[in-house]
């Protein structure tokens, strides 16, 4: 992933796992983060349709956990906000008269696929929970 929306997204959420009984603002968690509310709003609301927090408005409003960080998986996290592939691109326009750009993006959409896989495999063995409890 070549941005730094995952980064963001756990962000948020570790922030929400370490408050769970909180109502925390998009303003509040952009100060932690120290972005624009703007984009943690964004992001709350993919997490949102993801069923990974859940939002209310209002003079008390603002985000909590759907459910509690021990049975939220990073990997999960991952998945809602995971917009490309996380070796990047195939390539645009290969050759098709050359023998390797004929056959480059089917060879390299397998290796991105397998490599995903394992990237959802190893952060589906991490919970919210166990990242977030290495803050104090």
């Amino acid at each position: 992933m070549n941005n730094t929306r995952f980064a963001t997204a756990v962000h948020i959420m570790t922030l929400l796992a370490k408050s769970p009984q909180e109502w925390l603002t998009s303003e509040w968690l952009a100060g932690s983060i120290n972005i624009n509310p703007v984009i943690v709003r964004k992001e709350i609301g993919i997490l949102k349709e993801a069923g990974l927090i859940v939002s209310r408005q209002g003079k008390e409003g603002g985000s909590q956990l759907s459910k509690r960080a021990d049975s939220i998986s990073i990997s999960e996290i991952y998945s809602a906000v995971k917009n490309i592939e996380v070796l990047g691109k195939k390539n645009q326009n290969p050759n098709p008269a050359c023998s390797v750009g004929k056959e480059i993006n089917d060879h390299l959409n397998s290796l991105f696929v397998e490599t995903d896989k394992l990237v959802i495999n190893f952060l589906g063995n991490k919970s919210l929970q166990e990242f977030s409890d290495q803050f104090i």
